[in-house]
């Protein structure tokens, strides 16, 4: 026996008599190569998701510090207001209902303040700036908020304000008695669109607003529909115009064109008009609306408010038996003045208006009615009266049918220096 032989026998039994280690626990399973990529996959994308937020998180802190700082400064900050006396004049209009903070906005959008809630601070407690009425306003660009608030509270920076009095014509008149002349409407159009910018003087005169009264076409000057044949038909005289601007208060854009200007008012009469009900009381009258104003001129013309609808009803009266008027406001008219006794003359010229010659009405209204005025035509009082005269310098006015007694009524008239002519 050799001896390797002793040797690989004692090396089987040495192995026979070791003891193998036990496994603790549950038996581990080998992952794939597939899955590790996926774990390791899932943990950048967790770190790069996270990475993400944090940075959105940064922006976002830092966009609200910025607007935070810009809000602060709009704020309470110095430089959202302006300093010293201003650049250039400017008109702004504000409308009905604008708040504060609107007004504030359009003073901004004009550079009149540096920002809206600067107005808005300066505003606060100003009774002023709560009632401010509609309208155009005179300030500068680029003054102080609390400059902007004290110019807007003084009634003197109003500029574009219309006051249309009841019974006034477009053109002027002379009162033949005293020579006194009143402004027609065309003159206190022009005299409200007067405005005094950087020391220079501005105003739309009377006669560019007359022109366009009779050149441009009734449709560009919203000429309501229920006038447009009657205005059509007195071609180019301005005074096809004439009704068609109410009495009232309204307010006009001094930098606006005549055909502008004309155009708002006469759109924003008949709009008045027709709210009034001038179109259901036309169609129960079988009247036309234009019919009804120029009953209403002549009402407005040839009585006082005391007697308005019983003149009303001697129209209506005259003409439902075929009488001519004969009324001397209607010869007035077109000679722009004001006389009780006209002249024979007078009276004797055929014009469009003059209903001592024309049948019928007039060719267009003699003035702008009043709503008092414009009442009575709609709903004239009850009576047979064919005649009336005033009596006396009171304003008493004697209304008859029987012609006899008129006659009388004038002499009476005549007597108390009523009829007495100027000239």
């Amino acid at each position: 026996m050799s001896d390797d032989w002793g040797r690989e026998r004692v090396e089987s039994d040495w192995r026979r008599e070791r003891v193998e280690p036990m496994a603790v626990g549950p038996p581990r399973h080998r992952k794939s190569r597939a899955a590790r990529l996926r774990e390791a996959r899932n943990r950048r994308r967790r770190r790069m998701a996270t990475a993400g937020a944090l940075g959105i998180l940064v922006v976002v802190v830092i966009g609200a510090v910025f607007l935070g700082s810009r809000l602060w400064h709009s704020m309470f900050g110095t430089s959202n207001d302006f300093t010293g006396d201003g650049v250039t004049d400017v008109v702004i209009q504000i409308h009905d209902g604008d708040s504060t903070t609107a007004i504030g906005q359009t003073l901004q959008e004009q550079n009149v303040v540096a920002t809206s809630a600067a107005f808005v601070n300066a505003a606060q407690g100003n009774a002023a700036i709560s009632s401010i009425q509609p309208g155009f306003y005179k300030v500068r660009t680029e003054i102080p908020a609390a400059n902007a608030v004290e110019r807007l509270a003084d009634p003197q920076n109003r500029v574009g304000k219309l006051v249309i009095p009841e019974g006034r014509q477009l053109d002027d008149v002379q009162d033949v008695n005293t020579n006194a002349v009143t402004d027609g409407i065309l003159t206190l159009i022009s005299k409200a669109t007067c405005v005094d910018l950087d020391g220079e003087s501005k105003c739309v005169a009377a006669d560019a607003l007359k022109e366009a009264a009779g050149t441009v076409d009734p449709t560009a000057l919203s000429v309501p529909q229920w006038a447009l044949g009657p205005v059509k038909a007195m071609g180019t005289d301005h005074r096809r115009l004439e009704g068609l601007i109410a009495p009232g208060t309204w307010n006009i854009d001094p930098s606006a064109t005549p055909q502008e200007i004309l155009s708002t008012l006469i759109g924003a009469s008949a709009t008045q008009y027709e709210q009034g009900g001038l179109l259901d009381t036309a169609q129960a009258m079988n009247m036309s609306p234009y019919q009804i104003l120029t009953v209403g001129s002549l009402v407005q013309r040839e009585a006082t408010p005391e007697d308005f609808a019983k003149v009303a009803r001697v129209i209506y009266n005259r003409l439902g038996e075929k009488r001519t008027l004969e009324f001397d406001s209607t010869v007035n008219y077109p000679l722009d003045r004001i006389e009780v006794a006209t002249t024979d003359a007078d009276r004797a010229q055929r014009t469009p208006w003059n209903t001592y010659v024309r049948p019928g009405l007039p060719a267009t209204p003699i003035c702008s009615p009043g709503q008092p005025a414009l009442a009575a035509a709609e709903q004239p009082a009850p009576g047979d009266w064919l005649y009336f005269v005033t009596i006396d310098k009171q304003g008493t006015t004697l209304f008859t049918r029987d012609y006899e007694q008129h006659l009388a009524n004038i002499e009476l008239a005549m007597h108390n220096g009523v009829l007495d002519s100027g000239r």
